[in-house]
């Protein structure tokens, strides 16, 4: 046992305990394990797309292309977040013994609200949301996103009645609430409160490890309930629930639900076998339900789905659009175009002492017109890490740069050399930079580099959440569409802006567009 069996695991609460669960439990049969932290998916690349290796799911997505890249050994996932096809080359290696698998209810002050007609509940699950409304027709469903200590402080902080959760989950991270009703009457998630350990099919001895974890009653059960949500959901996200159990005599039963997203459609069906004759418990429920109306309840969730979630106001490529989460639609455009001017050679050939650039369109419009040989800057401050690397690879060394405009200003007025610069903008530009420079004794030279066109198309009011790359991008938007969106921003000069007209503003934490999206799909994951 000389081999040291890396478990890959991301950094959330739950995913390190359940990592650590299973290297406690490795470490128990002598096997020495470590733990690898697993950097995000935008930056690990494969000589294919993701979609082509069949690599689908947020959750594991980051950990199935480590594993393949030969990173790490073993994943450990919640099981209910697996998509039922694994990818090619992985396979399922383990299932821990089940935890807790129902859902709970954390309530703000009383049970009152249930027997009443108004109530506001929140969940980011179309499951939770369609069964709570089955049951509470007139009750109000808000959206919930997060990791569970998130999701939990925006209960405690909003005025909701109460938010729905994973027990397992939150019981994992111990994390206690006050107040919770077990909703015994709500159909979990197939294989929710499960955790199941992937490995490479090709490594025997990995393979061989894990299996000593394996628990296999709960493999019987979650497998008929995962293949029930496979010969339902033909890629399609629904709300459906599954539960198998096996009783003291040895029957096996499993009961699956399908219901339409508003609640009001609820198909169900229950089969049970002799432990040992139990196999096709999935199929037969699954067809049990698509006989009776099934077909045609997931022909319209499909429809659905197909509705636009997310729209970018810059295009994106094949590969950015592959890294969204798989229930998230997202469709682009170019809400602005850009055109370099014409800037005097008098100018760009002549020495300037200082120069300012707060995007890449000005770094590439000043090329358009001279060689970087040409150019005799003395001093280049600019905005965004990615203008900088685009500065220092065409143009030369970078004297200072910040985020956002505000901060480089501060930095100027405080180390500028001289009191003059030049500052190289569009036609359309933030006052922001010049005036608070103006305001402290700097001379500011503007010289139009390029042209800024708004060029915005009419969102459909299915969308959820708009992308912004700039403070141009959100004013072009507004000039054919209402601020009732979610505003997700790539930086935080686009959220000043976007703050004067959205409610609702949220900034990616790495200014790029990988960023932007990691942001929205961390918003979007299942409660």
């Amino acid at each position: 046992m000389n081999k040291i069996i890396r478990i890959g695991t991301r950094d959330s609460e739950l995913a390190l305990w359940q990592a650590n669960t299973v290297k406690d439990q490795l470490e128990a049969l002598g096997h020495q394990t470590e733990l690898i932290a697993v950097k995000a998916t935008g930056d690990l690349i494969l000589d294919k797309p993701l979609y082509e290796l069949g690599i689908t799911g947020i959750f594991t997505k980051t950990l199935d292309v480590a594993m393949l890249k030969g990173e790490i050994d073993i994943a450990v996932h919640s099981m209910k977040d697996v998509p039922t096809v694994l990818p090619q080359g992985i396979v399922q290696a383990a299932v821990l013994e089940r935890a807790n698998f129902l859902d709970i209810l954390v309530y703000k002050k009383n049970e009152e609200f249930l027997a009443q007609r108004e109530a506001v509940i929140a969940t980011g699950s179309l499951r939770r949301k369609a069964q709570w409304l089955n049951r509470y027709p007139t009750h109000t469903i808000t959206d919930l996103r997060g990791n569970i200590n998130t999701r939990y402080e925006k209960l405690k902080n909003g005025d909701w009645n109460g938010a729905i959760f994973a027990a397992a989950g939150m019981e994992r991270i111990g994390l206690e609430a006050e107040n919770t009703i077990g909703l015994t009457w709500m159909v979990p998630a197939p294989a929710q409160g499960a955790i199941m350990i992937v490995a490479l099919e090709k490594d025997d001895f990995i393979k061989e490890a894990c299996a000593e974890l394996n628990h296999e009653r709960t493999e019987i059960c979650t497998t008929l309930e995962r293949g029930f949500l496979r010969r339902l959901e033909g890629g399609c996200t629904a709300p459906i629930g599954a539960l198998a159990y096996i009783n003291n005599e040895d029957e096996v039963t499993l009961k699956g639900v399908l219901l339409s997203v508003d609640g009001t459609k609820k198909l169900e069906s229950e089969f049970s076998a002799p432990l040992g004759k139990h196999a096709n418990l999935g199929r037969d429920c699954a067809d049990s339900i698509l006989s009776r109306g099934g077909k045609r309840l997931m022909s319209e969730l499909q429809d659905l789905e197909q509705q636009t979630t997310i729209f970018s106001t810059k295009k994106l490529t094949a590969e950015q659009q592959h890294l969204f989460k798989d229930n998230i639609k997202a469709a682009s455009d170019d809400f602005v175009k850009i055109s370099p001017s014409r800037i005097p050679a008098s100018i760009l050939k002549n020495p300037i002492r200082n120069v300012v650039l707060t995007s890449k369109n000005a770094v590439e419009s000043i090329l358009t017109s001279v060689t970087a040989n040409e150019l005799k800057f003395e001093n280049i401050y600019c905005v965004g890490r990615k203008t900088k690397r685009l500065i220092e690879h065409k143009i030369g060394k970078v004297a200072h740069f910040e985020n956002n405009a505000k901060k480089l200003a501060d930095h100027l007025i405080e180390y500028i050399d001289g009191t003059e610069l030049t500052y190289f903008c569009s036609n359309i530009r933030l006052d922001e930079l010049p005036n608070k420079l103006n305001q402290n004794n700097i001379t500011v030279n503007e010289v139009e580099t390029y042209k800024t066109k708004y060029d915005s198309v009419k969102v459909d009011n299915q969308v959820e959440g708009v992308m912004f790359f700039s403070p141009s991008t959100v004013q072009s938007y507004l000039l054919q569409n209402k601020a009732d969106k979610t505003a997700y921003c790539i930086g935080e000069t686009t959220a000043t802006e976007a703050r004067k007209h959205f409610s609702d503003v949220r900034v990616a934490k790495i200014p790029d567009t990988e960023g932007l999206i990691d942001l929205i799909n961390d918003d979007y994951k299942k409660a």
